[in-house]
């Protein structure tokens, strides 16, 4: 797993590495980057715009379906499932994995639909904003603060960030559905949602410091 880590960090780094401010493929959709691994963000030297309906489907379509980096973190997930034998009644073997991934990318779509829906409903935030702060501290406590809180659509009132836990809540009980052994949803549900907490404040936080940690990368 650890191999795996190393991986994934690498990609946030060339990620980033490809996605300066002066690039042309930056410049173009501003409002709407996705990076495969901390998802879709607004750089700082962008400003913070409310998306309208075409937006935020193509921001939808773009960090669930068509960014090619998503599919190597599913697979990631299901290689760690595999490895540890995760519901041991589908076996180990190529049609064990197989279905180690659907679950997988089937609980990604559904989080991220659900997601994407409530906050299109609402007219909410659902994109991390880089701090236009400075300083490590104030950064860290931005990106921790978005983990909870987003804005409404005139991007300076806040509101509870409800969608990412229910998105997490809803994939992991939905997939108890096929998983062997009758899995207790209650049980899932709540462990997705626990989970969310570190996980979201850990992609923010990479999301926020992504710039920097590709230039130090670079300079090595």
């Amino acid at each position: 797993m650890c191999l795996a880590l190393q991986f994934s960090l690498f990609a946030v780094i060339v990620s980033a590495q490809n996605a300066t401010p002066n690039s042309p493929a930056a410049k173009k959709d501003s409002q709407i980057n996705v990076n495969w691994f901390y998802g879709s963000y607004v750089p700082r030297e962008v400003p913070l715009e409310s998306l309208n309906a075409d937006q935020r489907f193509k921001l939808y379509i773009r960090q669930t379906y068509t960014t090619w980096g998503i599919y190597i973190k599913t697979t990631v997930f299901a290689l760690r499932d595999q490895a540890h034998n995760t519901y041991p009644e589908w076996g180990d073997g190529f049609g064990g994995f197989a279905k180690r991934l659907g679950t997988r990318q089937a609980e990604f779509i559904i989080q991220n639909s659900v997601i994407s829906l409530g906050n299109g409903l609402l007219g909410w935030e659902p994109r991390y904003d880089r701090c236009r702060c400075d300083g490590f501290w104030p950064r860290t406590r931005h990106a921790i603060i978005r983990n909870f809180v987003t804005y409404d659509r005139s991007e300076k009132s806040l509101r509870p960030q409800l969608f990412p836990y229910l998105g997490a809540f809803t994939g992991s009980v939905t997939a108890t559905a096929w998983q062997p052994g009758h899995p207790n949803w209650q049980v899932q549900g709540y462990q997705a949602v626990i989970t969310q907490i570190p996980v979201g404040i850990g992609i923010n936080w990479i999301g926020e410091f992504a710039p920097e940690i590709a230039r130090v990368f670079h300079k090595k």
